[in-house]
C-alpha cells in the first residue's frame, strides 16, 4: 500500500439516544484506506439497555477516552485484556498491536458467545468496522498468522482489508522457534520458562540487526542470501541444529508463496497511524504480556523480550508520546503467572489449586498450568508508577467469591524486617521477600450476574474499593466473567 493510495475521510454525528459524539468507523480495502460509516456508541452486543442509568455511565465512561488509549498488563500476563479491547473496539476506529508475538494469547467471546483464541491478530477483530494494526515492534510468525486468519474466516468472521502488518515488522521463522527449545535445554535448571514460540531469538536476530522484515518480502532475490545467514549463524551456534542447503530452498519457496499472499496486508504502518491521528480517528492500543514481564523494568532475566509497558507504544508504532492519552491497566483480582522467576504472594497446594481451578487458569499460548497467589499490591502499585494508568480494569472478581477470607500483599520487608519502599530489582532479594498481607472477609455468594456496581455485596465492593485505596488509581472495570457482557462500568 503506498501512501498516496491512503485516503482518510471522517465526520461525526452526534446521537440522540446517548447524547455522545460519536466517530465514525473505518472499514479498509486491502489497497486504500477510507473509513466509513458504523455502529451507535453502545453495541448491542454489550446487553445494555438505554433506559438504564448505569448503561448512560458505561457509554459516557468510554466515550471520555481520549483519541489514542491503551489497554495493557499490570501483572504476568494473562490478565483479560482481550476481553477489554474487544468491547472498547466498538468505539475505536483502529486496534494496534505494538509488541510481541504470537506468545500472547488473548481470549474473547463473540455476541453468541463463541470462543476465540488469538495470538498476533488484534482483538479488535471481531468488530467489524474496526482496522487491526501490527505495528513494527512485533514479530510475524506467517505460518501462525495465517492460520489465525484462516480459522477466523472460517467462523464468519472477515479478515480481508481488516489487518494492516508493517513493513518493518521483524519475521519469525520456524527454526527461531527450535533455536528457544534448545535455548532453554541449555539453561537446564535455570530456565526461563518462555511458551518456545521463538521470540526471544527473534528479538535477538533484529536487536544484532541480522534479522528480515516483514518489507524483505518484497525482495526475493535478495531473502535467499538474508535467510541463509541467519540459519548459518543458528548452526554455529548449536550443534543440534541441522542446517542443510535443502532446508534453506524448501524455506526460500515456501517464503515466496507467504510473500504472495501476504502483499495485500502490508503498510506503511508508522505512516497509516499518523495520518489517522491528524485526522482525529480513535486508536486503541492492545498489550501483549505485561509489565512485570518488560526486558527493562520485570523480573529479569524471567521476562519477556519486548517492552509491553508504556514505552513500547511509542516505539512498536511510530507514534508520538505527546498523543498518547489514557492507558487502562488490566490486573487480576488475584497474581498468576506461568514460567520461572520469582512470584511473591504465590500460594501452593489446596490454596493454589481452588484459585487456579475456579480461574480455569491455564495458558492460552501453550496450556500451562499457572502458578497462583494473593493479589500483589506492591507489584501493582509499581507498575502503576510505570505506566501513569488513568484507570484499572479489575478482572476475574467472581473467582473468589467461594472463598471465605481474602488477603492482599500490601508490603514487602527484608529477611532482617526492615521495610522495602519499592519492588526490588535485585532477584536474590525477590525471592526472599517476607509478604505482609492485609486480609479482607470473603462474600460467599455468586457475582458473576451482577452489572450494577452498586449491586455487589460489600464486601465485594470494599475488596475494590481498597485496592484503590492502596495504589492511588480508580477501578473503572470490573470483570465478573468470561462473556463480553459480564463486565461491571464503575
Amino acid at each position: 500500500m503506498s501512501p498516496s493510495s491512503l485516503s482518510l475521510h471522517s465526520h461525526s454525528v452526534f446521537t440522540p439516544r446517548t447524547g455522545l459524539t460519536v466517530h465514525r468507523r473505518p472499514l479498509l480495502p486491502s489497497q486504500s484506506l477510507v473509513f466509513c460509516s458504523a455502529k451507535p456508541a453502545v453495541s448491542s452486543a454489550s446487553n445494555l439497555s438505554v433506559s438504564d442509568p448505569s448503561t448512560i455511565d458505561a457509554a459516557a465512561r468510554i466515550g471520555s477516552l481520549s483519541q489514542v488509549s491503551g489497554v495493557l498488563g499490570c501483572q504476568w500476563g494473562d490478565e483479560g485484556k482481550g476481553k477489554l479491547v474487544d468491547i472498547l473496539a466498538q468505539h475505536f476506529d483502529i486496534v494496534a498491536r505494538c509488541q510481541g508475538g504470537a506468545n500472547a494469547g488473548h481470549t474473547i467471546y463473540n455476541a453468541e458467545g463463541k470462543k476465540f483464541a488469538l495470538h498476533l491478530v488484534p482483538s479488535g477483530i471481531l468488530n467489524e468496522d474496526t482496522l487491526c494494526v501490527i505495528g513494527n515492534g512485533v514479530v510475524v510468525h506467517l505460518p501462525g498468522l495465517f492460520k489465525e486468519i484462516d480459522g477466523l474466516e472460517s467462523s464468519g468472521i472477515s479478515c480481508k482489508g481488516r489487518i494492516l502488518i508493517s513493513d518493518r515488522a521483524h519475521l519469525l521463522f520456524d527454526f527461531h522457534q527450535q533455536v528457544d527449545g534448545l535455548r532453554e535445554a541449555e539453561l537446564a535448571k535455570s530456565f526461563i520458562g518462555t511458551t518456545k514460540r521463538g521470540i526471544g531469538p527473534c528479538y535477538s536476530s533484529k536487536v544484532i540487526r541480522h534479522g528480515i522484515r516483514v518489507g524483505d518480502l518484497r525482495h526475493m532475490d535478495s531473502f535467499p542470501m538474508k535467510l541463509d545467514d541467519l540459519l548459518l549463524d543458528a548452526a554455529s551456534r548449536f550443534k543440534e541444529f541441522n542446517y542443510s542447503l535443502d532446508m534453506l530452498k524448501k524455506e526460500v519457496e515456501k517464503y515466496k508463496r507467504y510473500a504472495e499472499r501476504l502483499e495485500p496486508y502490508i503498510a506503511d504502518t508508522v505512516y497509516v497511524m499518523n495520518e489517522a491521528i491528524s485526522q482525529k480517528k480513535n486508536i486503541l492500543v492492545e498489550g501483549g504480556q505485561a509489565t512485570m514481564l518488560d526486558i527493562d523494568f520485570g523480573t529479569y532475566p524471567f521476562v519477556t523480550s519486548s517492552s509491553p509497558s508504556a514505552g513500547g507504544i511509542c516505539t512498536g508504532l511510530g507514534i508520538s508520546p505527546r498523543v498518547i492519552g489514557d492507558l487502562i491497566g488490566v490486573v487480576k483480582a488475584y497474581t498468576t503467572r506461568v514460567g520461572s522467576g520469582p512470584c511473591p504472594t504465590e500460594l501452593f497446594g489446596q490454596e493454589a489449586d481452588l484459585l487456579r481451578s475456579a480461574g480455569h487458569e491455564y495458558g492460552t499460548t501453550t496450556g500451562r498450568p499457572r502458578r497462583c497467589g494473593w493479589l500483589d499490591i506492591v507489584a501493582l502499585r509499581y507498575s502503576c508508577q510505570i505506566n501513569g494508568f488513568s484507570s484499572l480494569n479489575l478482572t476475574k472478581l467472581d473467582v473468589l467469591s467461594d472463598l471465605a477470607e481474602i488477603k492482599l500483599g500490601v508490603s514487602y520487608k527484608h529477611v532482617d524486617g526492615t521495610p522495602i519502599k519499592t519492588f526490588p530489582s535485585d532477584l536474590s532479594v525477590l525471592e526472599q521477600v517476607q509478604v505482609e498481607y492485609e486480609s479482607l472477609p470473603g462474600w460467599k455468594s455468586d457475582i458473576s450476574g451482577i452489572r450494577n456496581y452498586s449491586d455487589l455485596p460489600k464486601a465485594a465492593r470494599n475488596y475494590v474499593e481498597r485496592i484503590e485505596e492502596l495504589v492511588g488509581v480508580p477501578i473503572h472495570y470490573i470483570g465478573v466473567g468470561p462473556g463480553r457482557d459480564a463486565l461491571i462500568f464503575k
